[in-house]
């Protein structure tokens, strides 16, 4: 199976198999497991912040992270289309989302994100700006230094802290030729995964301020995130930022290469400016999205159906050049026949 499902199913490197027998091992919860420190400080040094904290999974570093600051019933100010909002972490959390639409590329206008930053409606003063980068709900863009610095400038001017969902943060930074610390230098706090193109399997790193972070230790514990010995795991994530970022442009390349095969599919509807990093999304015209995931995983390709027409596929580590190229070949034979009944 060439599973492009998402780049969380990538698979830990011998490499990292290696490193968790040989890891050393403490206690997490009391603080005390020597790679899971390390981890932690090599995350926050990797984007100039001062801490970090190895959480199970991104959705609950974003959900702590909104816990910092949001509060009951004020906004949260983000693009409809993010993840923190898609998802509910901004409801679960406490706060009120506050969307302002962004364009085909995920950006806000910044004259409207600053009035929604401004606005009192009804007594729901802003109280939290979050970005995202790379931008999933628009096809995986990426957005600038520029472009974060002038939106979080905004949100500064105002009082207002930063959040930056970094989930495939390295794919946007190896996607602008640019250090990750550049785009993360402006938010407050800064969430981004191992466990997707980075290719550990398992956990998210939340970095930031050392007492945002400690505070941000005790919301893990409440929320049962707290584990034990973690350095198991920890052991992987270093591996991931040593040795797994540079090779992203390799998915991106690989991304490229299968958006531009779909363009050349009778039936299929891509928009090839948002094929930016490794994440792709395609409509096939008249055939439901669920049925075009059906008819290629029986041929040996996993995609996700994303709508009723839309699907996503997803580069990664485990999908070489040669099955993007396989995948290619098995949907010039399957969409256009969905297309054309």
């Amino acid at each position: 199976m060439i599973d492009l499902r998402t780049d969380g199913v990538t698979r830990p490197t011998p490499e990292m198999r290696q490193a968790m027998l040989d890891a050393v091992i403490g206690d997490d919860v009391l603080g005390d497991d020597p790679t899971v420190l390390r981890l932690q400080q090599m995350a926050a040094e990797r984007l100039g912040k001062e801490a970090g904290l190895f959480v199970p999974s991104g959705m609950m570093g974003n959900l702590l992270a909104v816990r910092l600051f949001a509060r009951q019933g004020l906004s949260v100010v983000c693009e409809p289309r993010t993840h923190l909002c898609v998802c509910a972490i901004i409801a679960m959390a406490g706060g009120n989302p506050s969307p302002v639409a962004g364009d085909k590329y995920g950006v806000m206008p910044l004259d409207k994100l600053d009035a929604a930053l401004a606005s009192d409606a009804f007594g729901r003063k802003a109280t939290l700006l979050c970005l995202e980068d790379s931008f999933n709900g628009a096809g995986g863009t990426a957005l600038t230094p520029a472009y974060v610095a002038a939106a979080a400038g905004l949100a500064h001017a105002r009082g207002i802290p930063v959040h930056l969902d970094g989930a495939r943060l390295f794919n946007a930074a190896v996607a602008l030729g640019v250090d990750a610390a550049e785009i993360a230098r402006p938010a407050d706090t800064v969430m981004f995964c191992i466990s997707k193109g980075l290719s550990s399997p398992v956990g998210s790193l939340l970095v930031g301020r050392r007492e945002l972070i400690e505070e941000a230790a005790h919301l893990r514990h409440l929320h049962g995130g707290a584990m034990r010995q973690a350095g198991l795991l920890a052991a992987c994530g270093i591996i991931s930022l040593e040795k797994m970022v540079d090779r992203l442009a390799e998915d991106h390349a690989n991304a490229r290469l299968l958006a531009e095969g779909l363009a050349q599919i009778e039936g299929v509807s891509i928009d090839l400016d948002l094929v930016q990093t490794n994440l792709i999304y395609f409509d096939v015209a008249g055939a439901p999205a669920t049925e075009v995931e059906a008819r290629l995983r029986a041929q040996g390709v996993s995609l996700l159906a994303v709508g009723p027409h839309t699907l996503r596929a997803v580069t990664h580590k485990d999908v070489s050049r040669q099955d993007c190229m396989t995948a290619l070949q098995v949907m010039r034979q399957v969409l256009p026949a969905l297309h054309a009944r």
